[in-house]
């Protein structure tokens, strides 16, 4: 697929409307808070992520000055801004849904397998033309997909993986969006250039999550999709496991040698994206199949604490290790 100019192309979609999860409280007295770019020596005495009295979406951060802040991250649809002719960066579209495609997907949160079962093209494109750009050495060198792994294959696959953990797509787009925009709020302030480094971690639902390298690519990615959706970025974090979550996966686990044990809880808890994956969350189901810049459910839930360890292990039983790597292929994917 070609450049586009942003926009060029309109998803014909829905405004998915919800209001923020029971992880997410409310606080009422956020007019006294001073929001970024304003700091304090001290850590807010808040929730975090929290939405305001007047909406607004907010994370507590620690950045590397050892300075506290309250940055706004609210999940809205936004312009992408044109700072370079016709590419930019912005917020864009993060609540459209691709109701025409996937009417259940846009009014609870979840794909109907059966809907699923009969989509033949997905924005106006063959199923079978997203597969192939999809697949690795296509629209990327990486690919959205593995070899193995086809469109419908994938997002049936993850709709089950987040309906076991009881949990919608849009409950785990919402965390990746606060970090994109955490990003941009940065941007728009000119605090980093070629390399993102000036926060250390987001507190989130009670954990640290910290960053790894963030910088951009050399160019833009455009989606796979008939869609506005580009990528320049590429995003680490991650979050430690504290004591009581090792111990808990060594006695549900004792069978993994040190080795097998590592690549596990790596997988549980550190993530490399791009920007464009909680678009794709949202707006299709989509986390991309088993590459290099898969965005995995379990890891969303955990990394955010959407559900403890122990709620993830209840909803797959003694497989983790085979979950988080078994590729979504046609005759496979009705396993998970």
């Amino acid at each position: 697929m070609g450049a586009k100019i942003a926009y060029a192309v309109v998803l014909s979609s829905c405004l998915f409307l919800f209001a923020p999860p029971a992880s997410m409280p409310t606080r009422f007295d956020g007019d006294s808070l001073k929001l970024y770019p304003e700091t304090t020596r001290q850590r807010p005495d808040q929730p975090s992520p929290c939405a305001l009295s007047d909406g607004t979406e907010v994370v507590v951060v620690l950045m590397k000055a050892c300075q506290w802040a309250v940055v706004p991250v609210t999940v809205e649809n936004g312009p992408l801004n044109l700072p370079y002719g016709a590419r930019g960066i912005g917020k864009g579209r993060q609540l459209d849904v691709d109701a025409n495609d996937f009417p259940t997907l846009a009014r609870t949160g979840l794909h109907d397998p059966r809907e699923l079962e009969q989509t033949q093209t997905i924005t106006g494109l063959p199923v079978a033309e997203i597969t192939r750009a999809g697949r690795p050495e296509m629209a990327s060198g990486a690919g959205f997909l593995a070899a193995d792994e086809d469109i419908l294959s994938v997002l049936k696959g993850d709709n089950d993986l987040v309906a076991k953990l009881g949990l919608t797509h849009p409950d785990m787009a919402r965390p990746l969006f606060h970090i994109w925009n955490l990003m941009l709020q940065e941007y728009g302030q000119r605090r980093f250039g070629r390399n993102w480094d000036a926060i250390t971690h987001v507190a989130y639902n009670g954990r640290k999550v910290c960053f790894g390298q963030v910088h951009p690519t050399r160019g833009f990615q455009d989606s796979i999709f008939n869609d506005e959706i580009q990528g320049a970025w590429q995003i680490n974090f991650f979050r430690e496991l504290d004591e009581s979550e090792q111990a808990f996966l060594k006695e549900k686990y004792p069978h993994l040698d040190e080795t097998r044990m590592v690549e596990l809880t790596t997988r549980l808890s550190h993530v490399l994206m791009g920007e464009m994956v909680p678009y794709y969350i949202m707006r299709y189901g989509f986390y991309e199949g088993h590459t290099a810049y898969r965005i995995d459910p379990l890891a969303v839930a955990f990394i955010f604490g959407l559900r403890s360890l122990e709620e993830i292990e209840a909803a797959f039983p003694g497989r983790l290790p085979e979950v988080l790597v078994t590729h979504f292929t046609s005759a496979g994917s009705a396993r998970r």
